[in-house]
């Protein structure tokens, strides 16, 4: 039996521009955006579709941009008949993928989102950090070098794929641990623009805020498996999603054995849906052999219906 997996870009896949299409030529592209405005307080709406490139980059803005396109998407995905088997998102797109789901609504998700994003972006401010990564050198060799650093934090935030991982800490912890990958061999070993050293323990003030918020957030069960950052498993108790939830904000995003997990499964097909084309690419470094394709304009979803 066929199998389909919907993936979820995280914060990076943003451009200026995304989102116009379906506010102009969709009742739900044009509803939602419409309600994200009122829930953020501001007109994300014409951030998206218009920027400027430098405030939309900015963590706050983007995870909340990423998370709206993305499941308007998905909405207008399920309304056409194009249902998945499971979801996995990475970082910020595991919540595009919970509800999608309906583990929460667009709008119950989207306020998540902007306190995850404000909160992170907090972070970064208060105990300054970044990330780096490393291509080239396999993830357990990555992780015993980050083990060799001796002051400071450092670790791995995303795995990648084999050859791909990012490492996330303080300052000098990470530019020692660039220079320890150089020496092991990496093919590249660089710091990545970002405002804070995500998926670490200097997210902890994020976490604290999200544990909160997230104590008070009425989950349901996914009307479909969600393959969790944090275990690479399927998960379908609200209860472990919440927990996955608050230990993803300082726990790294497994998403190489997401996608072994998805494959395993079952799935045969596989669809990145929201902006950008990152995911589609690690899916290729992975096993060139999955079939993946996009989703990011209203031909898109009509190709896949199609399909």
């Amino acid at each position: 039996m066929s199998r389909t997996a919907f993936l979820f870009p995280g914060q990076g896949s943003q451009k200026v521009g995304m989102g116009l299409e379906l506010f102009e030529n969709s009742q739900l592209g044009k509803r939602r955006y419409e309600e994200a405005n009122e829930i953020m307080g501001m007109d994300i709406a014409s951030l998206s579709f218009r920027g400027p490139e430098e405030i939309l980059r900015q963590t706050e803005f983007t995870q909340p941009a990423v998370y709206i396109i993305s499941t308007i998407l998905s909405e207008l995905m399920l309304e056409a008949g194009c249902s998945p088997s499971f979801a996995a998102g990475h970082s910020l797109g595991e919540y595009s993928a919970l509800a999608t789901a309906g583990v929460f609504s667009f709008t119950e998700g989207l306020n998540l989102v902007r306190i995850r994003g404000k909160a992170m972006q907090n972070a970064g401010i208060t105990i300054p950090g970044t990330m780096a990564a490393i291509i080239g050198l396999p993830p357990e060799a990555v992780a015993d070098l980050c083990r060799e650093i001796g002051l400071g934090v450092v670790q791995p935030a995303n795995f990648n794929s084999q050859n791909q991982v990012v490492i996330s800490g303080g300052v000098s912890a990470v530019n020692d641990a660039i220079k320890l990958a150089k020496e092991a061999g990496a093919l590249k070993a660089v710091e990545l623009n970002v405002s804070g050293a995500f998926h670490s323990p200097l997210m902890t003030p994020a976490k604290k805020i999200m544990r909160k918020t997230l104590s008070h957030s009425r989950l349901g069960e996914p009307t479909f498996p969600v393959v969790m950052n944090v275990c690479a498993e399927p998960v379908t108790n609200p209860e472990i999603i919440r927990q996955n939830l608050i230990d993803q904000l300082d726990h790294p995003v497994r998403w190489l054995e997401t996608v072994e997990t998805l494959a395993n499964a079952g799935c045969d097909s596989f669809v990145e849906v929201g902006p950008g084309r990152v995911l589609r690419g690690l899916n290729r470094k992975i096993d060139r052999s999955l079939k993946t394709a996009g989703v990011r304009s209203l031909a898109d979803i009509r190709e896949s219906v199609h399909a």
